[in-house]
């Protein structure tokens, strides 16, 4: 069992950066790849990033890519997510969930979120 619990949200100007922090209690971070999502009001749940096991390979979303930067160190069994220039647009509920594989769709686990908000 995983706990993932997000923090490092909050209200920010158009332009502006944030970095996000995901945090896992109970098994160790280094088993499993790690992804960011995240979920406008009246939106359907979107894929942002995700990281492997070691942190080698990453794969963005292309209305990220250039933007965010998904990061881990598994020594803090800790994920981030760097977002600059960040738009309007990029507000949302953003979620941190696990999963055993880089080559496998389903998360394992989830945590409640964090909320990111970008004013004009």
């Amino acid at each position: 069992q995983v706990q993932l619990v997000e923090s490092g949200g909050g209200l920010v100007q158009a332009g502006g950066s944030l970095r996000l922090s995901c945090a896992a209690s109970g098994r160790t971070l280094s088993s499993y790849a790690m992804g960011w999502f995240r979920q406008a009001p009246g939106k359907e749940r979107e894929f942002v990033a995700v990281i492997s096991r070691s942190g080698i390979s990453t794969t963005y979303a292309d209305s990220v890519k250039g933007r965010f930067t998904i990061s881990r160190d598994n020594a803090k069994n800790t994920v981030y997510l760097r977002m600059d220039s960040l738009k309007p647009e990029d507000t949302a509920v953003y979620v941190c969930a696990a999963k055993s594989s880089m080559y496998v769709t389903v998360y394992d686990y989830w945590g409640q979120g964090t909320q990111v908000t970008v004013s004009s």
